[in-house]
């Protein structure tokens, strides 16, 4: 199964769970990502998921001046961004519980 087609899926719950915990820029969202084992997201994929719930009104946003280079854009969650998050997390745990009650059936004659 092609796990970057299951990402894709799952993005936007993924970024709203990274942004729960704490705000943060672009390239912290992915690392963070990979480092809790979504080690094949990509830059722009996060980039783009993050303008899009920005856009949707899921996000806040602000710019912190950084020392080591450009600023830095940080995002946050809002309330509809929690909202947002409660619901798709709801959603996600519901099917991830159908497919798991699916494969423990294992295959029927």
């Amino acid at each position: 199964m092609d796990s970057s087609q299951l990402l894709k899926g799952v993005l936007d719950l993924a970024v709203l769970a990274v942004l729960d915990d704490r705000d943060g820029y672009g390239y912290d969202v992915v690392r963070r990502l990979r480092e809790a084992g979504l080690a094949e997201v990509g830059d722009a994929s996060v980039y783009g998921t993050l303008r899009r719930l920005f856009k949707a009104g899921a996000l806040t946003s602000y710019v912190v001046a950084s020392d080591e280079g450009p600023h830095r854009k940080y995002y946050g969650l809002n309330d509809t961004g929690r909202r947002l998050l409660a619901s798709s997390a709801a959603t996600w745990t519901s099917f991830a519980a159908t497919m798991d009650s699916l494969l423990k059936e294992g295959p029927h004659d």
